[in-house]
């Protein structure tokens, strides 16, 4: 394949292949011989899908990521065409992994920093997710970059206290996300009569009345895994409040709270309204009842938007999930630069498009998220977009645990699988005790 890719780009009339799987009848293609056709196919690794690309004059770039749903995956290319506007010479391979929330990239990931063979750069979670990376063995700091491009004077102050991990930038942001939003169906809502719950007591008496008119008041896609423990997470910065939710990450806020216990209920209460076949969906397959009058309401984080954008989906409104009004659950996505990276000045000068005004205007109406610059002009964004941005400057500014910003990754895979099992049981009892116990094995509750 990378033979076919090099003769495209001395001769376009030669096919240009980007996934082994797809090739067309009555492509073009340049094949030197058996012996090379065998020999690639003997070392063709799907992870690596560098090894599909012919290499220009000024190399590859390789970005690494797990954005491939509607939304992301137009945010994406929006970033690679300002890129091949200033480095045309450059050939950019989209090395996506899709699945889990990034869980399947990961793990592809950190097998290849580990074997020193990595990509030139890689979608990372602002926060403590950093840690799961060893950063001071496998990427390289990026203090420099922020300051020839005078990052630090246009991300706010929190979110660069976020993106440092002892004393050292290992991301540059591209975007912030909101985990806390509550996504409804118009229609059904106007057929029910009901508005947007802003107690758990309202959102109860709100699926009750939806069921009663034959709609599925609540779904929920959980085959990912992650899934419910998003929701969940929202749940308890609804029973707890801003500051002992960010407690429990701290220890400040035991995990014997009476706040948790009944956030536990609460959630296995909301999972009683949950459409019956979300363990066979994935969030965006749960998006899609909400797009298809399948289903009324759905807690999911704000790429929700570019996902019914991406449907030409206009029938939804939003509001916080119950409880957290005035709460603005957060995660910011990044791209590091590892230490290893094979064509490093362009993965360097990738940062820089990442860190820049044009890139993340680029990026950010199509990922259906908010620039994590402060000067974006709020008139590219759509209606959604700019509540965001307001209630960005205004909420209180708590850490999404299950995206990285809140927990080492250790603790983040031990929460996320107290709550996948909770879904099955149900026993609230056993499920906080899980929790205190994560909480005590990450060292921060005694």
């Amino acid at each position: 394949m990378a033979t076919t890719n090099q003769k495209n780009i001395e001769d376009p009339t030669f096919a240009y292949i980007t996934n082994a799987d797809l090739i067309h009848p009555g492509w073009k293609l340049l094949i030197p011989s058996a012996e090379a056709a065998t020999a690639f196919l003997a070392t063709y690794d799907p992870g690596k899908p560098e090894l599909l690309f012919g290499k220009r004059a000024k190399g590859q770039l390789v970005v690494g990521s797990w954005w491939t749903a509607g939304g992301e995956a137009e945010g994406l290319a929006g970033m690679f065409r300002i890129y091949k506007q200033k480095y045309p010479d450059v050939e950019i391979v989209n090395a996506t992994v899709a699945g889990g929330a990034g869980s399947v990239f990961k793990g592809v990931l950190k097998t290849r920093l580990i074997g020193g063979d990595p990509p030139d750069t890689f979608q990372l979670h602002a926060g403590l997710e950093v840690e799961g990376y060893s950063p001071e063995k496998y990427l390289q700091p990026l203090d420099d970059i922020y300051a020839s491009e005078g990052l630090e004077k246009v991300f706010p102050k929190d979110l660069l206290t976020l993106l440092k991990y002892k004393d050292h930038y290992w991301g540059v942001p591209v975007n912030i996300h909101r985990s806390n939003v509550l996504w409804y169906n118009k229609s059904l809502f106007a057929q029910a009569g009901v508005t947007p719950p802003t107690t758990f007591d309202e959102f109860f008496a709100v699926c009750e009345a939806l069921k009663a008119k034959g709609i599925q008041p609540f779904v929920i896609g959980t085959s990912g895994g992650w899934e419910a423990p998003h929701v969940f997470e929202d749940v308890l910065a609804g029973t707890l409040g801003a500051e002992k939710y960010r407690g429990l990450w701290t220890g400040a806020t035991p995990w014997t709270d009476p706040g948790v216990t009944q956030a536990l209920e609460y959630f296995k209460r909301m999972m009683s309204y949950a459409n019956a076949d979300h363990p066979a969906l994935d969030w965006a397959a749960a998006a899609q009842y909400i797009v298809d009058g399948k289903g009324a309401m759905f807690i999911m984080g704000d790429w929700t938007n570019g996902y019914f954008t991406s449907k030409a989906f206009t029938d939804y409104g939003w509001a916080p999930p119950p409880g957290t009004k005035g709460i603005f659950v957060a995660l910011s996505d990044s791209f590091a630069l590892p230490a290893k990276a094979p064509n490093l000045e362009n993965a360097r000068n990738w940062l820089k498009v990442c860190g820049s005004l044009e890139g993340q205007e680029a990026f950010n109406p199509q990922k259906g998220s908010i620039c994590a610059r402060t000067d974006c002009n709020p008139a590219l964004f759509n209606e959604y977009l700019q509540s965001a941005m307001k209630d960005w400057a205004t909420d209180a500014i708590v850490p999404s645990v299950m995206h990285g910003a809140a927990a080492y990754e250790s603790w983040v895979a031990d929460f996320k699988d107290a709550i996948a099992l909770f879904i099955t049981t149900g026993d609230v009892a056993s499920t906080q005790a899980a929790l205190q116990a994560a909480c005590v094995e990450a060292g921060i509750c005694k």
